[in-house]
């Protein structure tokens, strides 16, 4: 295995402490010195398990080894997957050098065991590539990576050379994107040294999949048919490469601001959109996540839940510069979309408006410009204010018989009246929890 390990071009520059490099120079150990068989077994046992271990991060099925280097080649972003994501496969010289790699891979896929396992008198490898996974919850792993990793790797298992196996994976380049943006929804920003002071080096910043997103949809939310038009109308705009704007919804809480967001996302997905989530405190960072996805073969919609700021904070400046202003332009690929309670996002007080002055008829004040200065950057603002009552009881008996609750229209209102009046008045969200709660009790009763 060594060998073939030793081959790789484009694919070799993986980490020493990787599954597949360890394992490689554990083979070679095992071929070309004296061994105790003792420790060599423990060591195969170690390589095993941390396999063992990825199948069960992923959800991974059947032939675990297949799955192993078929995950390793979706995830390797290097100058020929990176192009193959942007244009598919095309002519040129790094298709040589492609197709070796591949040609090494083939003989990994088909790389026989049973010689070490005789010897060893072990069945580990045997066992990986008839592996019968146990059944758990979707939500233990992100079944959309499981499944076009295997989807993939069977092919790759019946692929008859390494020209066939260079087509089938740079189609999955194409269609599906490489590394974690190809297999996941939405990310949100971590370091890598496990700080947590920003605005530092680009190299430390890294995206964290959001595995067990909400699979919600915009038919979810109920009501609000102009606002998810709005929000609708500029993501396809954004996907198809035409004129868009950054959008701020803003408005009551619990009124599916948020939901619409996540939504738009999973509607979206099939069609390149990616999120990745920014906290207040990484706004410092904004410039460098650009950066790092700016070139990527995938439309990003920046998502900013909550946003506002108190007189004392200053991270808005950053997102000023950003969204208009800055010297570099936006790329076209990134999209910001944010939430807030507060219409003009950055508090404001009596006092800012002690410096107003008349001047030709207009009312001018530096302070409230600053203030307003960000907001007005938002190309669409979306208004999402709470429901009437009639409209919230129309949601709650939505939402009750979406769940199943058989119950007269006028017992859910007298019921979701009540419940409102004790559970923080008129919204969606309200409506949402009561009827989680009766079908609970619908639960219970059966």
């Amino acid at each position: 295995m060594y060998n073939i390990v030793s081959k790789l071009v484009i694919y070799g520059d993986m980490p020493k402490d990787s599954i597949l490099m360890e394992l490689s120079e554990i083979i070679r150990e095992f071929e070309t010195t004296e061994y105790q068989k003792d420790e060599i077994i423990t060591k195969f046992y170690h390589q095993v398990k941390r396999i063992l271990e990825v199948g069960t991060d992923y959800g991974f099925d059947d032939n675990l080894w297949h799955n192993y280097l078929t995950y390793i080649l979706i995830t390797s972003e290097n100058p020929f997957s990176i192009t193959c994501e942007k244009v598919g496969a095309s002519d040129g010289s790094v298709n040589e050098f492609a197709k070796n790699d591949f040609k090494a891979f083939k003989e990994l896929f088909d790389y026989d065991f049973s010689e070490i396992e005789k010897t060893l008198g072990i069945d580990c490898f045997s066992t990986l590539e008839n592996y019968h996974a146990i059944e758990k919850p979707e939500l233990m792993y992100n079944k959309n990576v499981s499944e076009k990793v295997q989807a993939l790797s069977k092919k790759l298992g019946n692929a008859k050379d390494e020209n066939e196996f260079f087509e089938y994976v740079t189609d999955f380049y194409r269609d599906y994107g490489v590394g974690m943006f190809g297999l996941n929804k939405a990310f949100r920003i971590g370091y890598e040294n496990g700080e947590t002071e920003v605005g530092s080096d680009i190299d430390n910043i890294k995206f964290i999949p959001i595995k067990d997103m909400e699979p919600v949809v915009l038919d979810d939310l109920i009501g609000y048919e102009i606002q998810k038009k709005k929000l609708i109308d500029n993501t396809e705009a954004f996907v198809e490469g035409r004129k868009c704007n950054n959008c701020l919804l803003f408005g009551d809480s619990g009124t599916g601001k948020s939901t619409s967001i996540k939504a738009i996302v999973n509607q979206y997905y099939d069609r390149g959109i990616r999120m990745i989530e920014l906290y207040k405190h990484q706004f410092k960072d904004l410039s460098n996540v650009i950066s790092l996805i700016k070139n990527r073969n995938y439309k990003f919609i920046i998502y900013m839940d909550d946003l506002s700021f108190e007189d004392f904070e200053t991270e808005y400046k950053f997102l000023k510069a950003v969204i208009e202003g800055g010297v570099e332009t936006k790329p076209d690929n990134i999209l910001i979309y944010a939430t807030s309670n507060r219409r003009h996002l950055i508090k404001e007080n009596w006092s800012d408006r002690d410096d107003m002055k008349v001047s030709n008829g207009l009312h001018q004040s530096d302070t409230m410009e600053e203030k307003l200065s960000l907001v007005y950057r938002f190309g669409i603002t979306i208004s999402y204010s709470k429901p009437s009552q009639k409209e919230y009881f129309d949601i709650a008996i939505a939402l009750c018989r979406r769940l199943g609750i058989d119950m007269p229209d006028e017992q859910i209102k007298e019921e979701a009246n009540k419940w409102e009046l004790a559970h923080g008045g008129i919204s969606g969200r309200t409506a949402q929890q009561f009827a989680n709660h009766l079908a609970g009790l619908k639960k219970e009763d059966a």
